[in-house]
């Protein structure tokens, strides 16, 4: 089993009570673990894969706090830095449809500093670049860009997610798709929403979508369509894979649940060779995520919603 490493942001989610999509109005707030990266790094773990999570936090309560649920839930954090900056927060209000509303105040997210020994340890592993504030300046920006110039160099499989939050690059879009496009050309696994594949491509339609980002470089591409499932791609085979019927409460970190599934399953993998024209385990592998992702919608809050094996081997599809 290959070891995956997730890189960038470890944060509170406030998740406002009595749920209202106008965060104007929210009066009470729940604290929640969250961050892309390590809600990836907890689906990765408990589906019994072997995360490590990269990233920084506050020497703050809510930085014992979010390094505490990462280990509870078997993430190895030997590598997380500490700083005396805030721990980056996340306020969220939730609509009837589970969809989000977001609030940003930065803190020690962005002060990671890049280490050097982990390169060696990229060798023939996964990396996963799935940081919302990796691309928004500071540290973390270049220990970003250093770790994806060693996973290159390692023969690392790398998976990268754009985690594209409108509010954070409001008016910069141009300068968001400038940045991600090295990402995109290099990575063996882009993992993508619907807008972000719209935005990312300069496409309106999901198959001009898919080839211009295959055209760029993305090898294989995952497009998560929400209740409709999920559209594989690859230069040899493209097909919707359906998701199950649930009834979601909050879809924080469905789509993290999705791409940390799909990578414990391909860390099972003895070898990663052609793995982009096999259509029936990309198929499996998909359909499996697929049924991660919906579960994760079933409760409240990223980590503590994603499901376990068990949980995953016992819902039917």
């Amino acid at each position: 089993m290959k070891k995956i490493f997730c890189i960038g942001e470890l944060l509170i989610d406030f998740v406002a009570e009595k749920q209202g999509k106008d965060l104007s109005k929210a009066k009470e707030f729940s604290k929640k673990a969250g961050g892309a990266p390590a809600n990836v790094a907890c689906a990765i773990s408990k589906l019994n894969g072997k995360s490590h999570f990269v990233g920084a936090v506050g020497k703050d309560p809510f930085g014992n706090f979010l390094l505490d649920v990462l280990d509870d839930n078997n993430v190895d954090i030997s590598l997380a830095q500490r700083f005396e900056v805030f721990t980056t927060l996340a306020f969220v209000s939730i609509d009837e449809n589970g969809e989000r509303d977001f609030v940003f105040s930065r803190g020690a997210d962005k002060e990671l500093k890049y280490d050097s020994s982990l390169k060696a340890n990229f060798k023939n592993n996964i990396v996963h670049f799935g940081a919302a504030t990796a691309l928004l300046g500071g540290n973390l920006e270049d220990a970003y860009g250093r770790y994806f110039f060693d996973a290159l160099t390692q023969d690392s499989f790398i998976s990268f997610d754009p985690n594209y939050r409108g509010d954070l690059w409001k008016n910069k879009e141009d300068v968001f798709i400038k940045k991600c496009m090295p990402f995109v050309e290099k990575s063996h696994l882009c993992k993508f929403s619907l807008e972000e594949a719209y935005l990312l491509s300069g496409k309106n339609s999901l198959d001009e979508a898919c080839e211009k980002l295959h055209e760029i470089g993305a090898n294989i591409i995952a497009i998560t369509l929400g209740a409709e499932g999920t559209l594989i791609s690859t230069s040899h085979f493209k097909k919707t894979i359906p998701s199950i019927k649930v009834n979601p409460l909050d879809t924080t970190g469905a789509g993290d649940a999705f791409i940390g599934c799909l990578l414990k399953q391909i860390s099972d993998l003895d070898t990663l060779e052609n793995l982009n024209a096999n259509t029936e385990m990309l198929s499996k592998m998909v359909t499996k995520a697929n049924k991660a992702g919906a579960i994760t919608t079933t409760n409240f809050g990223a980590i503590e919603s994603l499901p376990t094996q068990n949980q995953l081997d016992s819902l039917p599809i």
